[in-house]
């Protein structure tokens, strides 16, 4: 049963049966109170019956159903209590069929809540083959997305009618984020018992060993992903220096080598820079064109072409994606994040850089603002379950010292970045203030690290080309000696 098109709110008006929620709760008055608890959620019972009838008739149904719905997906409670049982003995490598399910349920006490073995039976019979289960179990899941729609509608509803003017941005991205949370079909988390958390760290380390996941997106670094295993799903990573240290460029490298290199696919939201001088930077660091060159038209050789013309044929269809939208606001960060994740499977956010994005609306201070800001990031990757990269300024601080090397506690605007932040790396280059002090090389000081040891690593800058890049494997034994 398809939804109708046109006013939502006209739709949850009409007659026709089985389309609104009787858990609905309007607060628009009584009259489209009752219209909604006069009607039943969308839901189709002889859908559930034949699920479950061929789940009992065949074990390769189970595993194929288990794949495509939930329990939650399923309307009727009896429902949900025997598509449990199925599951339980499924995942213990037990044989299934009605009687021994009737036992599984006998032994949880809930045999008679769902009608005894007689109803066990009558599903098998309901169905004369297993092999339509997953066309049922699609029309189960369809259902629930939609009786999930009604409770997202429901729910936004009643956020714009209780919020004041001053939150209208607040409520759109709550909104944005009740519909994309039901689109992906995840549920909020519940509290969960030690026991099945342990089994999954060490079930993800044992996957870990296996090569049979991803360590986190590669920094394209060997030292740096050595430590943090490349970075982490769920984690705000700071790239944090004074002006022209090469935080820019080293936010670019991480784009360049998860996209790139990795074909994962990377948004680089550039509030700094235009589109086209971060091509340009792009470009130069790939194909070691020196980026000046790429500036002057008379430089550009006839073989410097033909490696630009290889390099563009090999960007086709490379998963990186650029926005330097001016004045960007957080609510249209998050926006395009969600959608890139829908739609292209999104791994790493970069955002150039923090101090300059903006609410739109009116705060008490600018720190207050960036602190805002650096939450919600936070929250962001978590959401999503990427990496979000974002780069940030630091205060005159490192001016002040002598060795003019940068800190944690130089992080500008704003003390809760730190807070928030998995792991901070600051960019510091010695040549930078004295050209015959260690010339081209720069320490990328991993000033905090959530889950780990916190290191400085050593790399070579290539100002040229616009990028860093490895010291050879020997150079910390040369620095010893």
């Amino acid at each position: 049963m398809g939804m109708a098109e046109g006013n939502p709110w006209d739709n949850a008006r009409s007659d026709r049966s089985g389309r609104s929620s009787g858990y609905v709760q309007g607060e628009t008055g009584a009259p489209v109170r009752d219209a909604v608890f006069d009607r039943v959620p969308p839901h189709d019972d002889d859908a559930e019956m034949a699920v479950l009838g061929g789940m009992l008739m065949s074990k390769d149904a189970i595993g194929e159903v288990s794949q495509m719905i939930s329990v939650s997906d399923f309307y009727q409670p009896k429902h949900q209590t025997i598509y449990q049982a199925i599951i339980d003995l499924f995942s213990a490598s037990q044989p299934v069929d009605a009687v021994l399910v009737a036992n599984e349920l006998m032994k949880n006490g809930d045999l008679e809540k769902v009608g005894g073995a007689d109803y066990l039976h009558s599903l098998v019979a309901s169905v004369p083959t297993a092999a339509n289960a997953t066309y049922y179990a699609e029309i189960v899941h369809q259902r629930a997305i939609l009786r999930n729609v009604i409770a997202a509608g429901t729910k936004i509803a009643q956020l714009g009618y209780s919020a004041e003017g001053s939150q209208a941005e607040d409520v759109v991205n709550m909104a944005q984020a009740e519909v994309y949370e039901m689109s992906v079909g995840k549920v909020r988390q519940d509290y969960s018992a030690i026991g099945p958390v342990v089994h999954d760290a060490l079930d993800q380390l044992d996957k870990l060993q296996n090569g049979e996941v991803e360590r986190g997106v590669p920094t394209g670094f060997r030292d740096i992903d050595d430590v943090t295993q490349g970075l982490q799903p769920g984690q705000m990573i700071v790239v944090a220096g004074r002006p022209a240290m090469g935080k820019s460029t080293l936010g670019v490298d991480f784009a360049r080598s998860a996209s790139l290199h990795h074909n994962m696919t990377t948004i680089i939201f550039s509030l700094e820079m235009s589109r086209v001088e971060l091509a340009q930077r792009i470009i130069s660091a790939e194909t070691n064109i020196p980026l000046v060159a790429l500036r002057r038209a008379d430089d550009i050789t006839p073989e410097r072409w033909n490696t630009l013309n290889n390099f563009w044929n090999k960007m086709q269809d490379a998963p990186l994606f650029i926005d330097d939208s001016p004045n960007m606001s957080l609510m249209e960060i998050r926006a395009k994040c969600r959608r890139l994740k829908q739609t292209n499977d999104l791994k790493l956010v970069v955002i150039d850089y923090l101090q300059l994005m903006s609410s739109g609306k009116q705060v008490e201070s600018r720190q207050q603002e960036v602190s805002e800001f650096s939450r919600a990031l936070k929250l962001l990757a978590k959401e999503l379950e990427v990496p979000v990269v974002a780069l940030s300024q630091l205060n005159r601080g490192p001016e002040m010292r002598n060795d003019r090397k940068p800190q944690l506690s130089d992080l500008r605007e704003s003390g809760s970045i730190e807070q928030d932040a998995d792991v901070v790396f600051l960019v510091h280059r010695p040549d930078f203030y004295d050209k015959e002090d260690r010339p081209g090389e720069a320490d990328i000081i991993m000033a905090k690290h959530r889950n780990g040891p916190t290191e400085t690593f050593h790399l070579a800058f290539l100002g040229a080309t616009s990028k860093f890049k490895d010291m050879p494997q020997d150079y910390q034994q040369q620095q010893e000696v």
